[in-house]
């Protein structure tokens, strides 16, 4: 009976330690991630505001440095980097956006911690907080559910919805982390209220399309050339669409209906005009006679256009006149690249090579130019140009650090991809599509000189075959020796065809 009995509670115990061990780290991920809504409410101070303001004049104080400085590590750099490790299903994923989620967790406290410069309470940055803290709790969960391997019965069911949930939300937090520190820039400043919401939404939004445009344009010269070919569209219909509709919105946006045109209301509408008369025409243009994709000038020409419309685009301050010129010439300059590209550099080609993975440094160059028109066009909001012409600052000082920004920015963004290239590419080692291997100055063996290669390092490693794998190979060499004495003629055969083991 004892024994029995301790056999149970044994049985009894083993179960509920391995349950316990599949259970634990999913409640603790839940605990630690439901840890930020315990500071929701806090005296946000705004006793210290000054009536008609949304922020106490007081400067930053160093614990919301900090807090800044660690969101912007945890959103800006940690999780887009761990973003790319999932997508390229590198061991490294789990533990990089961890880290991310601990920074972040901490920096959560000290946002509510701070002395100093106070906000109005419900504002943006505050807001949006909420809703991407409750996603990246999500994330962890998921990340966590995941994590266990759990497949069986309804867990199979779970998995099969849990898993791509996790990944869209996984490629949308960099978009939405974009979007608060966005929000932390103007909440921190008391930016875009009043009358100034509307133009400043128009800079931050357009600018951030240029940027994105910018970075989806990186992604298919260094990764993405193979894919556009699959697609039988070239990149000028994709270019040409989304410039099409985003005419029609500005068209009919820009201008409030009804009411008199003031200001640069005809500037904006007839911009929206040509950009989705112009998008038409470069959709038609995308195919050649045949139904073949085919290059055109149209999406760079609007570019153009537009930069040159910006540039001359009137304005109430020096600096500010003088940052949209510099914004218009940064286009009027991706425009005529991105042409020059298209005619001469590849010569209406989709690429310069069949394997997709080689390019023109020329190329690169409209790639970051809409980098920096972005951030531009995001820093040229009126409120910024007050504060520029208020400072010691000069408009040369601005636009360097505007473009400085822009080289950082391009500069992450290629180590991105360059590292989900490498990872998803055997660890860097890349098989050509067309049977040549790159080398490191940038030359191709020949597919004989591969193959001589490949067939030395085979010499070379054949006598370190292990034991084990001879051992499996033996049956097999046993059964071939069988059929060859069983067969008429295999004696011959064998002794001039058989290869002789070193």
């Amino acid at each position: 009976m004892t024994s029995a009995t301790s056999r149970s509670l044994g049985t009894t115990t083993d179960k509920t330690t391995v349950v316990s061990r599949r259970i634990a780290p999913l409640a603790s991920i839940i605990i630690l991630a439901s840890f930020p809504t315990a500071v929701l409410a806090h005296d946000h101070g705004e006793n210290k505001i000054p009536e008609g303001h949304v922020v106490s004049p007081e400067p930053l104080d160093a614990t919301l440095w900090v807090h800044i400085f660690l969101m912007m590590l945890a959103f800006g750099v940690i999780f887009p980097v761990g973003m790319v490790l999932g997508v390229a299903k590198n061991r490294w994923h789990v533990p990089t956006q961890a880290l991310g989620t601990v920074i972040a967790i901490v920096a959560w406290f000290l946002g509510h911690a701070h002395k100093g410069r106070q906000f109005v309470s419900g504002n943006v940055h505050a807001r949006f907080a909420n809703i991407l803290m409750f996603l990246l709790a999500g994330q962890v969960v998921f990340g966590g559910y995941l994590k266990l391997h759990l497949e069986k019965g309804i867990h199979g069911r779970i998995r099969r919805v849990v898993r791509p949930l996790h990944g869209v939300l996984g490629k949308a937090m960099p978009v939405l982390s974009w979007t608060q520190i966005v929000f932390g820039v103007i909440t921190a400043l008391g930016f875009c209220q009043g009358d100034h919401l509307g133009q400043c939404a128009a800079h931050f939004i357009m600018g951030s399309a240029f940027i994105a445009y910018g970075i989806l344009l990186t992604l298919v010269l260094l990764v993405g050339q193979l894919w556009l070919r699959r697609t039988g569209r070239s990149q000028e219909f994709f270019d040409s669409a989304v410039i099409a509709a985003w005419g029609c919105v500005n068209t009919f946006t820009e201008h409030r209906w009804g009411t008199g045109w003031v200001k640069n209301d005809w500037q904006h509408t007839t911009m929206g005009v040509i950009w989705w008369s112009a998008g038409l025409a470069g959709i038609w243009l995308s195919r050649d006679r045949d139904g073949n994709p085919k290059r055109n000038f149209i999406p760079a020409f609007v570019i153009a256009v537009t930069g040159w419309g910006m540039s001359a685009h009137p304005q109430d301050l020096p600096v500010s006149a003088m940052t949209h010129s510099m914004f218009g010439k940064t286009l009027m300059a991706t425009g005529l690249s991105r042409i020059i590209e298209i005619a001469f550099v590849l010569k209406d080609k989709p690429s310069l090579s069949d394997d997709g993975r080689q390019y023109n440094s020329w190329q690169l160059i409209p790639v970051f130019l809409l980098y920096a028109s972005g951030l531009l066009f995001m820093g040229a909001t009126e409120e910024q140009m007050d504060l520029v012409a208020s400072s010691s600052m000069d408009h040369i000082s601005y636009i360097l650090i505007l473009y400085s920004l822009a080289f950082l920015m391009f500069l992450f963004v290629n180590i991105n991809i360059t590292m989900y290239d490498y990872i998803s590419n055997a660890q860097g080692k890349v098989v050509l599509a067309n049977g040549e291997a790159p080398q490191a100055n940038g030359h191709h063996r020949s597919v004989s000189e591969t193959r001589q290669l490949r067939d030395a390092e085979e010499f070379e490693l054949e006598g370190l075959i292990s034991d084990e794998e001879d051992e499996r190979k033996k049956p097999r060499r046993r059964a071939d020796d069988d059929d060859s004495l069983d067969s008429p003629g295999a004696t011959g055969a064998g002794a001039s065809g058989g290869r002789v083991a070193l």
